[in-house]
């Protein structure tokens, strides 16, 4: 009889902790997260959501602790090498953080160009991320004239892109209806059903009700379930 396979851990966080001067935004939080884990961290305003996904992408320091992405511990990394690590990842900001000046195919192209894909590779790569993400057809338009959840879709679509082993999303469906916020989190899901580890910091509930995966919950920076 086969055994069944065993998911490798891609994330140990051990003992975080983050300060702003004298306010803790996270306390001593420790979490492992698995190969193909699809994980809700959920809770409060400022319960640390936001901060625990900017630290997963290194968008802050730790004060204390380690955090280990993929063998990469995080404290040995200098920080030229930021930019590197983070292609590794694909991330998903409540505020889009799109260009405004370049187009929906150059915004989402932008990743493949940093990582040195070559230009005749990059083409194809995007219109199958658009394609993925239903806006196949507005490639050539500019971010503005988008409505929010097309250009959250264009968010999706340059976190996918690169085929990413992990993507963090920050309230990816904060600023949104309610079908659109539906079509974000079905986009997330396929990516983790093709074998992403998808975190999504959420207060959405009934989204968290309506898709399974592991729950997390932060109160005042600290991990209560």
């Amino acid at each position: 009889m086969e055994k069944p396979k065993t998911r490798e851990m891609i994330i140990r966080m051990f003992r975080v902790s983050k300060r702003f001067g004298k306010k803790d935004a996270l306390v001593d939080l420790t979490l492992d997260v698995f190969e193909n884990d699809f994980l809700f961290v959920t809770g409060p305003s400022g319960a640390g959501k936001s901060t625990m996904i900017k630290l997963l992408y290194m968008g802050e320091a730790l004060s204390d602790g380690s955090i280990i992405i993929d063998g990469i511990n995080f404290a040995r990394i200098t920080r030229k090498q930021i930019p590197q690590i983070r292609r590794r990842f694909g991330i998903v900001f409540q505020d889009f953080q799109l260009i405004p000046t370049r187009t929906v195919f150059r915004n989402v192209s932008l990743v493949l160009e940093v990582a040195g894909m070559k230009p005749r590779d990059i083409g194809d790569r995007v219109r199958k991320a658009l394609e993925r993400v239903g806006i196949a057809d507005r490639g050539d338009e500019f971010p503005p004239v988008l409505s929010g959840g097309e250009q959250q879709r264009v968010a999706v679509a340059r976190a996918i892109v690169g085929n990413p082993k992990i993507i963090i999303a920050d309230e990816p469906t904060g600023s949104l209806d309610p079908v659109s916020a539906n079509h974000i989190f079905g986009l997330l899901k396929s990516a983790h059903e093709q074998g992403a580890t998808v975190i999504i910091a959420t207060h959405d509930r009934e989204m968290i009700e309506n898709h399974k995966g592991r729950l997390i919950r932060l109160e005042s920076g600290r991990m209560v379930g």
